[in-house]
């Protein structure tokens, strides 16, 4: 059985590509040009670069190889498809011409079932990064006081509603009132848009998996970035969803956390 990685921006595909060698498994990586670090050439023996609406491509480069299971790690921006340096080749342009709805859990599902059609199946992207999920209860020294916990509570009802319509999975909270919704701009940007309109005073962030989350893709992720996020905008406490949200380089994100007298908690 051989592995393959679809690799998008940022750390997620390096985290699984060191956690997949630490249980000696090689990964053929198929690179996308538009999002994935050059750097990944140093971790992976084989390295294909594939445009984001190359499909055809990437199923012959994962034939190639044999991959039979296929992890996606790294965000890919759906919106690249439209973009003229990634056009859609004739095997994407037809998968999207029967697609009802564009947002990205049919854009990715459409992908899945055309790798699948060929034999390669996507699995958990977090396979190979089990300890890094976070877990219930509180992660941090400090657990959210009342106020911060009335927040968590009023926001999970919110921002899970939010999820379930593919909107966001990201709200930000002052007391017990919605500050700012998360749609495409992602969760720093959201945060900073909250930061803005209250003026500094503190705020609480609801971050969750959608209801039915498929851990194949777009799984929520945290990490050191996000903590400077949560530092700069005066953020006191952050509700993330157990067993479905990933924190990248858990002990330094955690250790910053506690340092700058953050909640964390795990529901």
């Amino acid at each position: 059985m051989k592995f393959g990685l679809i690799a998008g921006n940022g750390r997620f595909p390096f985290l699984v590509l060191e956690g997949a060698r630490a249980e000696g498994v090689e990964m053929a990586v198929a690179a996308i040009k538009e999002e994935a670090d050059a750097g990944i050439e140093t971790l992976a023996s084989v390295v294909e670069w594939i445009s984001v609406g190359h499909l055809n491509k990437l199923i012959k480069f994962f034939k190639r190889e044999g991959v039979t299971q296929a992890i996606m790690a790294g965000q890919v921006k759906h919106v690249q498809i439209f973009k003229l340096n990634a056009l859609p080749d004739l095997r994407m342009a037809k998968m999207l011409a029967r697609l009802k709805r564009r947002n990205t859990d049919a854009l990715i599902g459409a992908v899945c079932d055309e790798l699948e059609s060929e034999g390669i199946k996507l699995i958990d992207s977090t396979t190979f990064l089990q300890p890094l999920l976070a877990r219930a209860g509180v992660l941090t020294k400090r657990s959210p006081d009342k106020n911060e916990l009335a927040d968590i509570e009023y926001g999970l009802h919110v921002a899970t509603e939010l999820a379930r319509l593919d909107l966001g999975q990201t709200i930000v909270v002052k007391n017990q009132a919605v500050v700012a919704l998360e749609a495409m701009e992602g969760t720093d940007a959201t945060i900073r848009r909250a930061a803005e309109l209250v003026r500094g005073r503190p705020l609480t962030v609801i971050k969750v998996a959608k209801p039915n989350q498929d851990m194949r893709f777009d799984v929520p992720v945290i990490g050191l970035n996000t903590m400077a996020t949560l530092k700069e905008c005066n953020v006191t406490a952050m509700s993330l969803t157990a067993d479905k949200t990933l924190i990248f380089d858990r002990e330094e994100t955690l250790t910053l956390a506690n340092q700058n007298k953050i909640a964390i908690v795990g529901k």
